[in-house]
């Protein structure tokens, strides 16, 4: 098992849902990522969401496009995240997931970024944009690096859709909570039980929800449905807002009605 199936398998043990935090590398800067993961870390992650900025990011919501226009400005390419996930190897053992576009991993070339990627000490890669019916070279390049490989799934994916995803995903399979981009939202949608426990009908691999969770409640809800919950435009926006601010302590709080 890798370190993020590990990781959510031993809060499943404990009886507890795994949190997954979302971060854009490079926002607000290089030094201030490094230093969100390890206080991410300490108030409790399971798994960090490292975000590579990209130019048209199609799936996010205004948060997240914002937050990766702020880093690529500063220069933040994918060989600058692959140092970021070195830095954060040298002080920290959490589990670190790649959250990426096809395009940036596809110009590096596929078998040089799984490489490059397992030695910098990332432990999988989520792919948004590649369906796993397109994923076959990538998986294989993946797989050879021994590297997990997330894949999403929505409530309007049909059931051959849901089996591939399911059978393509390691580490997790990323159930999205509801149709649309990324984006804070005021209730968790009702489509997004049915959606899990479609997935827990064709796979052992844990079950994470994400995209629009905001507020301690929904991650209550969401956590009482699946095996681990992924916040992201909400920590994304908490350090557009406050850059310096205590994202550990923001990070108890949304976990604190679990």
């Amino acid at each position: 098992m890798s370190r993020i199936g590990e990781s959510i398998a031993r809060r499943r043990a404990q009886g507890r849902t795994a949190f997954i935090p979302f971060l854009t590398a490079g926002d607000p800067s290089l030094d201030r990522t490094v230093e969100a993961a390890l206080a991410l870390e300490a108030a409790g992650a399971d798994v960090l969401e490292l975000g590579v900025p990209f130019s048209d990011p199609l799936a996010d919501g205004p948060v997240i496009q914002r937050s990766s226009e702020r880093a690529l400005t500063r220069g933040v390419t994918l060989e600058v995240v692959l140092d970021v996930v070195r830095r954060i190897r040298e002080r920290s053992a959490l589990p670190l997931l790649l959250f990426s576009y096809f395009n940036p991993l596809l110009q590096r070339g596929l078998e040089r970024l799984a490489r490059e990627a397992t030695e910098a000490g990332v432990d999988g890669v989520l792919v948004t944009d590649l369906p796993p019916e397109e994923a076959e070279e990538w998986i294989g390049a993946a797989r050879a690096a021994a590297l997990d490989t997330v894949f999403l799934a929505a409530p309007t994916s049909p059931p051959e859709r849901l089996r591939r995803v399911a059978e393509a995903s390691r580490g997790f399979v990323y159930a999205i909570s509801r149709t649309g981009v990324t984006g804070e939202r005021q209730a968790l949608s009702a489509e997004a039980q049915p959606l899990v426990e479609r997935l827990r009908g064709l796979t052992e691999v844990p079950v994470a929800l994400g995209f629009g969770l905001s507020s301690p409640e929904q991650v209550a809800a969401a956590a009482a449905v699946a095996d681990a919950v992924v916040v992201g435009s909400a920590l994304v926006r908490f350090l557009e807002e406050q850059p310096d601010g205590d994202v550990g302590a923001q990070v108890q709080w949304l976990m604190s009605a679990t």
